[in-house]
């Protein structure tokens, strides 16, 4: 069996452990003084420790650092056999821990996390319309809906969507427990295990995570800063490689916030038409503009049907409101099969409370006041970053959507400045989250979708101290 990078400092931590030499509770190196001992990544460390607390033999207190378990089980020999398997998941637990909130109360500022915050989740709202649904629909909401989704919830969907532009037939759209059911429907239903698609880069971790999941070969295009997804240079990978998909954020890309033009939009759609490659189009930010009117959609200009357009209300209501869909273009036969084998309907108490949201005015009204509040944390996020981090830091502002995308300088320890960080309590997305290759190591995402605090202000401004 292939040896893990980390098995080089595992062994040496679990061989002490099971001797007896660090008895439980004895603080273990820290992640940047095995870093510089073994000469590796930040990465293979915390994979490593990740590892080990997977097996039970150290456990993690948060701004401390890693310590020996306290009821560490080495009595069954069999264990390690039996725990092995772990070893590769402990790169997918890592990298979930730092795109997710890790529950730990008003211990630490969670910026990292790319969902609204409770303060912007219009709870009242939710709540007041789910109780008119029940009343209304009694134990009709027990049974099964359709498969594809209620009929009078896309009807709506398809409404919204004809607003700015983008046509969506009845019978290319399917309803999803959420954005990510979506995508992985999209993919199935047009690649297979060991087929090539391009993916922007940097991309965000739950993206990377279901093209990993089905086993397909990517080509990461470059997002430039200025000028948005890298359009000739698809147009190259698609000549020289048979590319089946493409998946790209244009409105508000995460983790950039870049916007791309209707004439990007429109030179992206030409390339997949010549080489006749499926779009999965992520619309999940469509409608968090911070100027100006909603942006249209590639599947506006579609008319091949190579385009699959997908969104949730995950961000623009509650992340636990798992209502998502898919308009899969000329893939709907295979993308139906796929969405019944992943189970038969969407919550039906959820479909009614988004069909009426959207029936009536209070969706736009909510959207309007969030999209304000996400401008404002935006800019006042920015001119945070500015003022106390490094002088050479490299700070993108957004157009709209939750994230701004950050460079720190290149004479910048990153182990240090993620310690430093988990020390004062505040937590940003490592730049390498977003990316197979590792090219964006000196990166990190911010996300600016809650209430700004005095608390939270103070938590930035002290990273960047610590940063200098």
């Amino acid at each position: 069996m292939k040896a893990y990078k980390f098995e080089a400092f595992t062994n040496v931590i679990e061989k002490n452990i099971r001797e007896g030499i660090f008895k439980p509770g004895h603080k273990l190196p820290s992640v940047r003084d095995l870093k510089e001992q073994y000469q590796t990544s930040i990465s293979t460390i915390q994979h490593g420790y990740e590892y080990l607390v997977a097996r039970g033999l150290v456990e993690s207190v948060p701004k401390s650092g890693y310590y020996v378990s306290n009821r560490p089980d080495l009595s069954q020999s069999p264990a390690k056999v039996k725990h092995r398997p772990i070893a590769r998941d402990a790169i997918f637990k890592h990298h979930l821990g730092l795109t997710t909130s890790q529950k730990a109360g008003h211990q630490f500022s969670e910026f990292n996390v790319a969902a609204p915050g409770d303060l912007l989740v219009p709870q009242k709202l939710l709540l007041r319309t789910m109780q008119q649904a029940i009343r209304e629909q009694g134990a009709a909401l027990l049974r099964y809906y359709p498969s594809n989704g209620a009929v009078a919830l896309k009807e709506q969907i398809i409404r919204k969507a004809a607003a700015h532009q983008t046509i969506i037939h009845p019978d290319e759209l399917l309803i999803t427990d959420g954005a990510l059911q979506a995508l992985y429907i999209g993919l199935s239903a047009v690649c297979s295990a060991g087929d090539v698609v391009a993916v922007e880069s940097p991309c965000v971790f739950s993206i990377l995570e279901v093209i990993r999941v089905l086993h397909l070969k990517v080509i990461e295009v470059p997002v430039d800063p200025y000028a948005g997804f890298d359009v000739d240079f698809l147009r190259k990978a698609c000549r020289n490689n048979a590319v089946k998909a493409v998946i790209v954020t244009p409105n508000f890309h995460n983790p950039t916030g870049i916007l791309l033009s209707d004439e990007q939009k429109q030179a992206l759609l030409a390339v997949a038409q010549q080489y006749n490659v499926a779009i999965l189009e992520n619309d999940i930010y469509g409608d968090l503009n911070f100027h100006g009117l909603r942006p249209s959609t590639i599947k506006r200009f579609d008319e091949s049907g190579l385009v699959m357009t997908y969104a949730s209300y995950a961000k623009t209501l509650a992340p636990g409101l798992r209502v998502g869909w898919l308009a899969t273009g000329k893939f709907m036969p295979r993308a139906e099969q796929i969405k019944f084998a992943l189970g038969s309907t969407v919550s039906p108490i959820y479909q009614e409370t988004v069909k009426r949201l959207l029936a009536g005015s209070s969706y736009d009204r909510h959207v309007r006041s969030f999209r304000m509040q996400l401008a404002k944390n935006a800019h006042l996020a920015v001119n945070l970053l500015s003022a106390h981090f490094p002088a050479k830091t490299f700070i993108l502002p957004p157009a709209g959507g939750y994230n701004i995308w950050v460079k720190m300088p290149a004479d910048i320890d990153m182990a240090h400045f993620y310690d430093q960080c988990e020390q004062i309590g505040v937590r940003f997305t490592p730049g390498y989250t977003f990316s197979f290759s590792g090219d964006f190591d000196k990166h990190f995402r911010l996300v600016y979708a809650d209430k700004f605090s005095s608390k939270r202000i103070a938590a930035i401004r002290q990273a960047g101290q610590r940063a200098r």
